[in-house]
């Protein structure tokens, strides 16, 4: 099955893509998602516990994702 991984300002400039594609066994999770994006080059700029939404809903890690999910990596926002 295959993701569509989304990512935002830093995350994106760490891995130079604002989006990409990832192909997952069935029955992964939002955690599967984060390991796979690992061990792309740049993503050591990933905190430990990003927060995650799948289909513009935050998941937690154990959420399973399905094919052609929409998987988004937020980084921390600040405003005033």
């Amino acid at each position: 099955m295959t993701v569509r991984v989304l990512l935002f300002a830093s995350y994106a400039d760490a891995l130079g893509t604002p989006e990409l594609p990832l192909d997952l066994a069935a029955g992964s999770s939002v955690g599967d998602v984060l390991h796979r994006i690992r061990m792309l080059p740049g993503a050591a700029a990933l905190p430990v516990k990003p927060l995650m939404a799948v289909n513009a809903e935050y998941a937690t890690f154990d959420r399973v994702v399905v094919d052609g999910d929409e998987v988004a990596i937020i980084p921390p926002v600040a405003g005033g």
